[in-house]
């Protein structure tokens, strides 16, 4: 099936992007890496009237350290990411997730700011997001905002992001010595969408202090474990017992199924997947 007509503009500025999507008059969609966007469009499942693509924007293009946080830009591909130092060295986290995502092709072309801004529940980079306690920075032509994971990813392909505004760059802390991280994805094939993962950050893990446990592939939206971090909270690494219980405390009225995987299997990956990520942390 072909894509519906649509007007194609190619902004050189940020400036000219949000200028174009505060056009109320027509639906702008902003175009990044375009690996989801492109096969919706085709399916006719997303249909712009305006197509604002991004790819001109080198100002959207970088990774960089100020203090103790971690910038990157929107526009920043997943093999670059994957061949960071900086992130390989600050945000290890993110280095453990990026070989599980899709394949070299789409890594080649696909954007952490096309992936944050989609909010697919199955993708691993809003759990990565939200394990981090990162931070979006958004902008409009009213300037510059800041808002959280925890309250960026809203449902299924559901955000925070007003109409006239666009995933500008992404705030990561940068580790520390202390602390430790975890991930772990169940897929029928390497580079399909999971069935069940989880990312995970901890402060410490002996005992497990700070812990944030986030699940993808099984809710309308990264889910996080409270009860499961509440359950480690003060017991030592690799404390099976705890485990056990942590286990036990997934929220699992929040799950859901899909066409391949039922709720109640769902919930017994999700427990092999939060075991085998607590362990190799």
């Amino acid at each position: 099936m072909k894509a519906p007509d649509i007007l194609y503009e190619c902004p050189q500025t940020v400036a000219e992007a949000v200028a174009l999507l505060s056009d109320d008059g027509r639906f702008c969609q902003p175009l990044a890496g375009g690996q989801s966007l492109m096969p919706m469009m085709h399916l006719r499942l997303a249909q712009p009237e305006v197509l604002i693509d991004l790819n001109a924007l080198a100002e959207l293009d970088f990774i960089e350290q100020v203090d103790d946080t971690i910038h990157v830009g929107s526009m920043v591909r997943y093999t670059t990411l994957l061949n960071s130092e900086l992130i390989r060295r600050h945000v290890p986290l993110m280095s453990l997730s990026l070989p599980h995502v899709a394949h070299s092709a789409v890594r080649n072309r696909g954007t952490i700011g096309g992936s944050t801004a989609l909010a697919d529940p199955a993708a691993e980079m809003p759990a990565v997001l939200k394990a981090l306690n990162a931070v979006i920075v958004a902008v409009s032509q009213s300037g510059p905002r800041e808002i959280s994971a925890d309250d960026f990813f809203q449902g299924i392909y559901e955000t925070a992001l007003g109409d006239d505004e666009l995933v500008h760059s992404i705030k990561f802390p940068a580790a520390t010595d202390q602390q430790r991280f975890g991930f772990y994805e169940l897929a029928r094939r390497h580079g399909d969408y999971a069935m069940a993962g989880v990312a995970v950050s901890a402060q410490s893990i002996n005992p497990y202090t700070g812990l944030r446990i986030i699940f993808f592939g099984v809710a309308d939206q990264p889910l996080r474990a409270t009860g499961a971090e509440a359950a480690l909270e003060g017991s030592m690494f690799k404390d099976e017992p705890a485990i056990l219980e942590a286990q036990n405390a997934l929220p699992a009225d929040e799950f859901t199924g899909d066409v391949g995987v039922s709720v109640d299997t769902k919930v017994q990956l999700a427990k092999v997947v939060l075991k085998r990520a607590l362990l190799a942390m």
